[in-house]
């Protein structure tokens, strides 16, 4: 079983109190194969109704699900941890037709996303209050952590397994009910992990799926009931700020995990072969469609035209096919626009001066196919180097001194992901304290683990998912004075 058959023709429908059920209207969307623009199948269209449904059995099982056993809620994490390990193979298939990635990557995602549920399994029984004395004498002071009630996700179609996973794992943990609002290209492996929870003993309605076309609406709704408490999105940082203000209204908790402009910083000293490498992980990781993607190359001069010609043989050797095929290394992008958008900063970026090492131009034909590209001599100032790309370009910009690289790797409104390559480790220490962002890779071109706390800082958002951090943003804090 692989593919469209891991996921059973009646789970393709919303997942509300713990049953599948049609949307209101019967209404449907396609779902497409990024590989060949073709319709993989049909799944149910949430209304603004159907979203209000969903809360509702959210409110529903809060209660209960707030009172339960932390060890059971970490063994039906367990649980679902084993039954996603056993499955990986059906769902990174399932991933790689949705969204385009390798079957290759799409197994490393679930792997990754895996470990979220692994790793708030053994958290959810270490919630921790504390008893003191009150420093004047006379009283105690308690405090205990509580869930902090039903939670609205909205998540991205990049990962489509691990944006799911490293919310609801922690949420589950806190004792928190949920409504998911899956990305509209890539609804199936939400539906199958929903169907996987099931499985595992997670009781009806504390996990519910809405997939839809109308996430304005649908999500508007859902805000504007006072019993929703808290909402983390993961996505662009336009659509962060109007939730933001949304939830503001009812003074819900977020989080939100917003758009990134990694700066790839290779110093002088630097091994160059193993910034290449790093390079590879950093920029080509689900074909450059990440946040954390490294977006801006900055290089030092005396290495540059080393690196640039090492990174574009290796970007240049790289094979674009359907992510099913074993000879392919690079899957198409998500859709049409992706590649319009590609297409447009590669070529503002010649128009200011850049030029092409390899790559460059949009692949015709069936497919949303861009090929690894590599620019050399690209100003600071290029639109390039300002916007997020999204795709699997490489642009080097070139500089002279550290505090010239510090400048230039701060000269942005985003501050999630960075990344630098130096063999100084008083260099490495200033700078982990110099870069404004929340992650910084110290030659290494991958930041992300479940153990580790995942956010930004200034346009990248704020909260952290993962860690020991991860589960706080799921518990609210009482106090207790005790009077003795």
């Amino acid at each position: 079983m692989s593919g469209l058959d891991f996921l059973q023709d009646d789970q393709r429908r919303l997942f509300i109190g713990g049953s599948w059920t049609d949307a209101e209207g019967g209404g449907t969307f396609d779902v497409v194969d990024p590989a060949d623009g073709s319709v993989l199948c049909q799944v149910a269209d949430a209304t603004v109704a159907d979203g209000q449904r969903a809360l509702e059995a959210a409110v529903a099982a809060q209660d209960d699900w707030a009172r339960s056993n932390p060890r059971d809620r970490g063994e039906i994490l367990r649980r679902a941890f084993e039954l996603v390990a056993a499955r990986s193979g059906d769902f990174a298939a399932l991933m790689s037709l949705e969204m385009g990635k390798t079957t290759k990557e799409a197994a490393g995602e679930v792997t990754y996303g895996n470990e979220f549920l692994r790793w708030f399994s053994e958290e959810a029984v270490r919630i921790h209050g504390r008893y003191m004395q009150a420093p004047a004498g006379g009283s105690r002071l308690l405090t205990l952590k509580k869930p902090v009630g039903p939670c609205l996700f909205v998540t991205p179609w990049n990962f489509p397994l691990a944006m799911g996973t490293r919310k609801i794992g922690p949420a589950v943990a806190a004792g928190c009910t949920i409504v998911v609002k899956p990305a509209q290209q890539t609804p199936l492996t939400m539906l199958a992990l929903a169907a996987t929870f099931a499985e595992a003993g997670l009781p009806d309605g504390v996990l519910n799926i809405v997939p839809t076309t109308n996430a304005g609406e649908v999500s508007a709704a859902i805000m504007a009931d006072p019993r929703l408490r808290k909402v983390s999105f993961t996505g662009s940082t336009g659509i962060g700020k109007i939730l933001v203000k949304q939830a503001a209204d009812q003074l819900q908790r977020v989080s939100m995990e917003l758009g990134g402009n990694a700066p790839f910083l290779v110093f002088e000293d630097a091994d160059v072969d193993a910034a290449v490498d790093g390079a590879m992980l950093a920029k080509m990781r689900n074909m450059g469609e990440a946040c954390t993607a490294a977006n801006r190359f900055l290089v030092h001069a005396s290495v540059a035209d080393e690196f640039a010609k090492k990174l574009a043989d290796r970007m240049g050797a790289l094979t674009l096919g359907r992510g099913q095929d074993d000879a392919t290394d690079v899957g198409p992008l998500i859709d049409e626009k992706a590649v319009a958008s590609v297409s447009k900063l590669v070529d503002s970026a010649v128009d200011a001066g850049a030029s092409v090492v390899v790559g460059g131009q949009a692949h015709g034909g069936p497919g949303f196919f861009y090929p690894p590209t590599v620019l050399v001599d690209v100003p600071h100032d290029a639109e390039i180097n300002r916007e997020e790309i999204f795709g699997p370009v490489a642009p080097i910009t070139t500089f002279e001194t550290e505090d010239e690289a510090v400048r230039k790797a701060n000269d942005t409104e985003y501050g999630l992901s960075s990344y630098v390559f130096t063999r100084d480790l008083q260099r490495a220490i200033r700078l982990a304290e110099a870069l404004d962002f929340g992650m910084i890779g110290m030659n290494t071109g991958l930041v992300s683990n479940p153990a580790a706390p995942f956010g930004g800082v200034k346009a990248s958002g704020f909260g952290r998912e993962g860690g020991f951090e991860g589960i706080e943003e799921y518990l609210d804090t009482t106090y207790v004075a005790l009077a003795l």
